[in-house]
């Protein structure tokens, strides 16, 4: 293991003749503890995960005032509009033919299914556990009173101390981490009284986010089916719209489970008359569930063991010798993040903008551009294994994304934008001209075999990286009068209309008929000619006064266009050097941006973003104040490190910081040696790290 410090003066740096002792370690355990969540606000929801299933608690350590369970498998859709089949629905997403001039229409007439296939499939709320008073009547917030709350990420165990009418509630809570299950202990004389009840209840689905996401007060349409397993179990059957899922639910000895009943068929309640302990485990799944059931120390003690390991393996980085005073908040921020991500971001699909904490705008559908803030992270930190379910996406979309591309009447696989687990396309008017997703599994098939350069991880990706790259190759309009390629139509990653030949699109074509070719040479497979005759013949690009602009038609770059995403810093940045990149330029564009962008207009991940350019080209003082730069609620991370920058909890923001950091920590190829070069090497900060990569 490396370890690694960035310094100044009289500090040893790593690469030189002053290594740590190969002795010496991160004492990991009090880097997490000190980012332990303390969080009082009754209210406040902080995510319990193994990275499939999602329990967001309040500070009762339940769902009692908000809350949600949600899984990667849990989709929802509703009924077809009248008039309407499913043979008529286009499985691509699209009713379009032939290839593009610009942005996506439906026919007329189509409007009512242009809205369905927009939200569907959507995330459900798998089910809510609330603390309830007696006969399950809902819990008045001021009923509670000396709220305590802290999660412990070393164990990943929440517990909650508070009263109810003077009397105490202690609450432990936390997730399984091999099964989709969660566990609660509740301790309180409240319990044996039978004046505290857990309540529990199923909602019909619904897209607003509210407390709670889901109709609890619809009664029809959703049957749940009750199975009892002897005096401690139960199973409920879920039937919605076509959609099934299961729950199994086992209680402590002395309770009892009792329902349906109260306010609607769907509202169970466990009691334990004569004792003041109940302890419940619920395990969700899309299929049979297990005939075992852990009980709730033994998923305890399993969730303590998974987050011990998580910490004590991969990649860390440790800021607290340094004299600025940011360093912890900066820290505070990457340990969260790693525990955020993981609770949410490494299961058998990539997550939404919001991960699993509710429903967002799109509807909790993943975004195939946005895939790469949730998941490169891994490829820096050593912990691919938490991404490869979910990057097995690509093969499962394969066969729809050729459908995509011959559809249009393009080669290759087209990949989609807005999806959930069918591959198909939300219907939206940028879909088929924002590019920057396309080249997203070059990337990560890089990323991988730079951990794993093996004849098999080559052969697991050939398939994606061919089918790709082909796309990429026929996408290009050839100018027959310049022999010229032209990227036309296109969106840039700020969405800010349709050009032709968008900055970092243009780059990040380059780079990707590189890799894509060095792959074929790595299987020992000849070259394509037509890609390399693309690559060479790509449009420049685009500069204007000596710094890098949007687009070949877009020169207001600095002005009118200086919100959102700031485009150009990305060329030399997320992506490495490369031949039609001119690094004076790329540095003069990172000055430029930063001086003149309206920060305040951006979105989370822009600010790693910014960093990522920083550093390579030699700004690390500007890297650092990037990630820390106060922009309101755009780069703001919430108590529960959640970033906020965003039209809700902004996941993309967590990953790009932790890609930004390590690269930061750790350098890239070809980096300065002898210290970390994305930080100021004047003393300020002082850098320590383990098991990092290098990034590209």
């Amino acid at each position: 293991m490396v370890v690694g410090v960035a310094c100044g003066t009289g500090v040893a740096c790593a690469g030189g003749s002053g290594f740590l002792s190969r002795g010496q370690r991160i004492d990991r355990r009090a880097l997490v503890t000190r980012h332990s969540i303390t969080w009082n606000d009754l209210r406040g929801q902080i995510p319990l995960g193994n990275g499939e299933l999602c329990f967001t608690a309040d500070a009762t350590g339940l769902q009692t005032f908000g809350g949600n369970t949600m899984a990667h498998w849990g989709w929802h859709s509703f009924p077809l509009p009248d008039g309407w089949t499913p043979d008529g629905v286009p499985p691509t997403g699209t009713f379009q033919q032939g290839r593009l001039t610009g942005g996506d229409q439906f026919p007329t007439g189509t409007d009512t299914l242009r809205t369905w296939m927009f939200d569907n499939p959507h995330r459900m709320n798998l089910a809510r556990f609330r603390l309830a008073e007696a006969d399950g009547r809902e819990l008045a917030p001021a009923r509670i009173t000396g709220v305590s709350r802290r999660l412990d990420l070393w164990s990943g165990v929440q517990a909650s101390r508070f009263e109810v009418g003077g009397e105490p509630v202690c609450v432990e809570t936390c997730v399984h981490p091999t099964l989709d299950a969660v566990a609660a202990r509740i301790e309180s004389v409240l319990l044996e009284r039978g004046d505290l009840q857990v309540a529990i209840d199923f909602p019909y689905p619904s897209l607003q986010n509210d407390a709670w996401v889901g109709d609890f007060d619809r009664i029809d349409g959703h049957p749940t089916r009750l199975t009892k397993r002897g005096q401690r179990r139960a199973e409920f059957h879920r039937l919605i719209d076509g959609t099934t899922y299961h729950a199994s639910l086992a209680w402590s000895a002395g309770s009892d489970l009792k329902g349906p009943g109260g306010s609607g068929r769907h509202l169970y309640r466990l009691i334990a008359p004569g004792t003041n302990v109940l302890e419940f485990v619920c395990v969700f799944g899309s299929a049979l569930l297990p005939s075992e059931m852990p009980s709730f120390a033994e998923t305890r003690r399993a969730c303590a063991a998974r987050w011990e390991s998580f910490w004590k393996t991969g990649g860390v980085i440790d800021l607290s010798a340094s004299r600025d005073p940011r360093w912890r908040e900066l820290e505070r921020r990457v340990v969260l993040s790693q525990y955020l991500m993981a609770t949410q971001s490494g299961g058998s699909y990539p997550p939404a903008e919001i991960g699993l904490m509710g429903i967002d705008p799109w509807r909790g559908q993943f975004h195939m551009e946005m895939t790469w803030w949730h998941l490169a992270h891994y490829g820096l930190w050593d912990r691919w294994s938490m991404a490869e379910r979910a990057l097995d996406c690509y093969r499962r979309f394969l066969p729809v994304s050729r459908r995509l591309a011959g559809q249009l009447g393009y080669a290759g696989a087209k990949w989609p934008k807005s999806v959930g687990p069918e591959g198909r396309s939300a219907p939206w008017e940028g879909n088929h001209v924002l590019l920057w997703k396309q080249p997203h599994p070059l990337f990560f098939a890089e990323l991988e075999y730079r951990l794993r350069p093996t004849r098999a991880t080559l052969e697991r990706w050939a398939e994606i990286v061919n089918e790709t790259a082909s796309h990429m190759a026929d996408y290009p309009r050839l100018d027959p009068k310049t022999g010229g390629y032209s990227l036309a139509p296109a969106m840039p990653p700020s969405e800010q209309g349709i050009t032709r030949d968008t900055v970092f699109d243009l780059a990040y074509w380059r780079w990707g008929l590189g890799e894509a070719q060095r792959w074929r040479e790595r299987l020992g497979q000849a070259r394509e000619p037509h890609w390399d005759e693309v690559r060479r013949h790509l449009a420049p690009l685009p500069v204007v006064e000596g710094v890098f602009v949007h687009s070949a038609e877009w020169h207001d770059t600095y002005t009118r266009r200086a919100w959102e995403h700031p485009d150009p810093v990305g060329v030399l940045g997320m992506l490495p050097p490369i031949e039609g990149v001119d690094r004076d330029t790329a540095h003069r564009t990172v000055l430029k941006v930063w001086q003149t962008w309206d920060w305040n207009r951006c979105w989370g991940w822009d600010f790693p973003w910014m960093a990522m350019a920083a550093a390579r080209v030699g700004e690390p003082a500007l890297a650092v104040e990037a990630l820390l730069k106060d922009a309101g609620e755009r780069n703001r991370y919430d108590v529960r490190g959640v970033n906020t920058g965003g039209p809700c909890p902004y996941l993309p923001g967590n990953g790009g910081l932790l890609y930004a950091i390590a690269m930061m920590a750790a350098g890239w190829v070809g980096a300065p040696p002898n210290h970390a070069p994305g930080f100021p090497a004047d003393g300020s900060w002082v850098v320590m790290w383990e098991g990092l990569k290098k990034a590209l």
